[in-house]
């Protein structure tokens, strides 16, 4: 729980939301303005103030799980068609791979040892490499959890591009249930056993960070 968090881990935390987050949403509203789609700037969102694109909930569960959202960036799918049918697809796919880059700078001074990962000893700042660790894994845990195939996340705008017509008609007969689905990926089902979010996302995540710092 949040009251649980030491206040190095905390501070790690309110560093990687800050820039995370606003990297992400950022790159969204890049990639949209680049393909000739004007809506982000209009809404303010082509700037990297991370006030303009915080969302109070996802903050909260990022500080408490190590993972959640921020405010969506508003687009015109038609005004990205007329420069590219790809648009959609590659601004939806621009915020998890900003994510994807940030974890892996983070991961270069670890895994060459230009950052020594020591454990936190101060009972208020957190050593840099436990930072640079925590930064690292939240940033993938953002890339790996936006790229689920459900609405609202990036990854159903990801893969509705590469389907077939027919199933991308199944997706829109499902999109409207989409959140409900995820809320019971995450919260419900491992209720019952069947930890979905482990095999999509945790064990990923472990392979992928260990990978990433040479640790295997």
């Amino acid at each position: 729980m949040f009251f649980n968090l030491s206040v190095p881990t905390l501070i790690s935390r309110i560093i990687t939301l800050l820039l995370a987050f606003t990297f992400h949403e950022f790159a969204h509203a890049a990639t949209a303005d680049a393909l000739g789609d004007s809506t982000p700037r209009i809404h303010g969102r082509l700037t990297l103030n991370p006030m303009a694109h915080l969302d109070v909930m996802g903050t909260l569960t990022l500080l408490l799980a190590g993972f959640g959202w921020a405010k969506p960036v508003p687009v015109n799918p038609y005004a990205l068609q007329r420069k590219t049918s790809a648009g959609l697809m590659l601004v939806s796919l621009a915020g998890p791979a900003t994510n994807l880059l940030l974890g892996v700078m983070a991961a270069i001074p670890l895994r060459f040892g230009w950052i020594p990962f020591r454990p936190t000893t101060s009972l208020l700042l957190p050593s840099w490499g436990d930072f640079f660790l925590e930064f690292l894994f939240i940033n993938l845990a953002l890339f790996l959890f936006n790229l689920i195939p459900l609405a609202p996340l990036d990854g159903e705008k990801v893969i509705t591009f590469f389907l077939p017509d027919h199933w991308v008609d199944v997706y829109d007969q499902i999109r409207p249930y989409s959140p409900m689905i995820l809320l019971a990926i995450v919260f419900v089902l491992p209720m019952f056993g069947l930890d979905l979010i482990n095999l999509i996302i945790r064990r990923p995540l472990m392979d992928l960070t260990m990978f990433l710092v040479g640790w295997r």
